[in-house]
């Protein structure tokens, strides 16, 4: 007779969501709520229908793999390379200043350097399947605040390689931690990279052969294959599964397979995921949180509140708006999955002691149950924050919403208002953009499209038809503004050629860098007309002026560079 313990756990699962995730759904609660309230139910702190949870943990990080599979779906490798600098360069300092801070706060209240070094690390991470699933059932994913979650968060699971070959070596004496990174660091990189070449090379000719066999079943093989085949790989590498399974759904995103791919994922997905989410529920252990419940609830409130904060300053500092800013903060404020398997090494290790251990850990989970709420808040702050802009952003969007082939003016002084009488002089249709309320307020008494809004800000550029312009035109006379105006348009719509007004030469190189179609610096412009007047006054004529103009404007007015930058003695 088989033991049948496994199938009974299965059912009490199943029967624990269908009963209570609808009721969520009727409370107009996300089922993450659901899911995991079912785990506390059922768990041993609770009802203790199922005495050992960590029976279905290999089941429950699944969830996690499959869903890290369909976001690499639904991104491409070209995608993925215009957020590297918020993935690299924002995620980083993320995970790097929450660590140190937290780190210290620990080392300060008298734990070890080895514990406060294990247990920061846990904690500078987030939930990436709580979040990722609130911002897709939310439909926010593809949000400019999504976007800037999504890619701390992926960042995060890159950084679980370093912080589980640390953790080890906490253990031991003699250990070189700067060495074992080091190779840890190095074998991840060819692990990744060799995952990438083999795949760009197999994977489109193996879906080929198997969608030829006409077999539904082989094909949902197949992607199982993928999945846990590239997953497992990745381990064996010392990377995580989840990062692996992103990889495969990477390189499969730029398939004709794709779509088919993710109908058949999706079960698999959701039905697993949700068991993670009942895995942390019944985690939580409810003794715990009773006798310690000071520390706990302090724990939690300082641990939310502290990466809401560190995470808001540097999304600022990354010239994010405050929106974007506190909504990213809020979703990511909470403790994650990995900091369950850090700190449950660190436990294992006897690096962190067993009580602090416990008390984190209810932390951690109670955290994830709270980020439902806390999306909730950053939703209601953003909303407050930017309800200015928002308004001007509807009346935009209805007189846009009909315009195609127009031409989009950030900055509406004398520079843009000069060019768009050209435009209107030849029938071109415009939509400008200005951060002055009084002269925004002037233009539209005159009946002139002119709109008070931040050029640089993604919303206000999709409410403006960027994705049906012909071109854009940056007049801004901020060189800082204009730099990340143009950045937004080279990075949200690349088929959109920028033309820019430039303090001078040296700025006008460094928008050139950036990808503007033309830049005119206006110093240098001004000198020319200038010149050009003086020489039509002393005798030349005008197309011996013309042919000099344009000759100085050749090659990038390198000709003028002396000119324009002469020694500092000089004038």
């Amino acid at each position: 007779m088989h033991d049948l313990t496994f199938l009974n756990e299965v059912l009490i699962f199943l029967v624990a969501a269908v009963c209570i995730v609808p009721v969520a759904r009727m409370l107009r609660s996300s089922a993450v709520l659901g899911y995991l309230a079912a785990g506390v139910l059922v768990g041993p702190h609770a009802l203790g229908l199922i005495n050992d949870p960590h029976h279905v943990e290999v089941f429950a990080e699944f969830g996690i793999v499959f869903l890290l599979f369909t976001i690499g779906l639904e991104l491409s490798i070209e995608r993925l390379k215009a957020l590297r600098r918020f993935v690299f360069g924002l995620g980083s300092l993320q995970v790097v200043v929450t660590a140190l801070i937290l780190g210290g706060l620990f080392y300060l209240f008298g734990l070890s350097v080895e514990a406060a070094i294990v247990i920061s690390g846990g904690l500078a991470l987030s939930s990436t399947a709580f979040v990722i699933q609130i911002l897709t059932e939310r439909g926010e994913l593809a949000a400019r605040f999504g976007r800037v979650t999504f890619s701390m968060l992926l960042l995060q699971d890159l950084a679980i390689v370093p912080l589980l070959a640390l953790v080890p070596l906490l253990g031991e004496q003699d250990a070189s931690i700067a060495v074992a990174l080091g190779l840890a660091g190095l074998k991840a990189l060819v692990a990744i990279v060799v995952t990438m070449v083999l795949g760009r090379l197999l994977l489109r000719p193996l879906f080929r052969i198997v969608a030829s066999a006409h077999s539904p079943e082989l094909f949902v093989a197949s992607t199982l294959l993928v999945v846990l085949g590239v997953g497992y790989a990745m381990t064996l590498a010392g990377v995580s599964m989840a990062l692996g399974a992103f990889l495969a759904g990477l390189l499969l995103s730029g398939t004709e397979y794709r779509h088919q791919v993710e109908a058949d994922i999706r079960p698999f997905k959701g039905l697993l995921l949700g068991l993670f989410f009942m895995f942390v529920g019944m985690s939580i252990d409810l003794s715990i949180v009773t006798q310690y419940l000071t520390y706990v609830l302090a724990g939690l409130v300082g641990l939310m509140l502290l990466k809401a904060v560190i995470i808001v300053i540097l999304c600022r500092a990354f010239g994010l708006p405050n929106d974007v800013a506190v909504r990213s903060g809020l979703y990511l404020s909470q403790g994650g999955e990995f900091g369950f398997v850090l700190i449950g090494l660190g436990l294992s290790l006897g690096i962190v002691d067993p009580t602090v251990g416990a008390v984190v850990l209810a932390i951690v989970a109670l955290t994830m149950v709270a980020t439902p709420f806390a999306a909730y808040l950053g939703g209601k702050l953003a909303e407050a924050l930017a309800e200015r802009v928002s308004e001007e952003v509807e009346a935009l969007e209805a007189m846009a919403g009909d315009l195609s082939g127009h031409v989009v003016i950030a900055g509406f002084g004398r520079v843009g208002q000069t060019v768009a009488r050209m435009l209107a002089s030849q029938g071109v249709p415009y939509v400008a953009l200005d951060l002055d309320a009084g002269r925004v307020a002037q233009c539209r008494k005159g009946d002139l499209p002119v709109y008070f809004g931040d050029a640089s800000r993604l919303e206000v550029l999709e409410a403006a038809g960027c994705e049906r312009a012909s071109a854009a035109v940056i007049t801004l006379d901020r060189p800082a503004l204009a730099t990340r105006t143009l950045e937004e348009l080279r990075h949200d719509f690349p088929h959109l050629p920028s033309y820019v007004r430039s303090r001078d030469l040296e700025h006008g190189r460094a928008l050139e860098a950036k990808g503007a179609a033309a830049v005119v610096p206006e110093t240098v412009e001004a000198s020319l007309q200038l010149g050009s007047v003086v020489l039509a006054a002393v005798g030349s004529s005008r197309d011996d002026v013309d042919a000099l103009l344009d000759d100085f404007r050749s090659e990038g007015y390198s000709k003028l560079v002396k000119v324009i930058q002469p020694p500092s003695s000089g004038s």
